[in-house]
């Protein structure tokens, strides 16, 4: 759980910049980049989470 909540805070941070790049701003547009390169990161990771709790037979049931 803890994976995904920084996965939403990511989400979230990235907001202001994408608009700041969407008007031009190269700095937030790097910024935009970069944040988007965590936020696959982060996915990836809850991504193999889940597959390991499903190869532990473990999904489904409470951590």
């Amino acid at each position: 759980m803890e994976a995904f909540d920084n996965l939403k805070k990511l989400v979230m941070e990235v907001e202001d910049d994408l608009r700041k790049a969407e008007g031009g701003n190269k700095a937030a547009g790097t910024r935009v980049r970069q944040t988007m390169q965590d936020i696959k990161n982060a996915a990836q990771e809850i991504r193999q989470k889940i597959l390991d709790l499903r190869d532990t037979g473990q999904e489904g049931k409470p951590a």
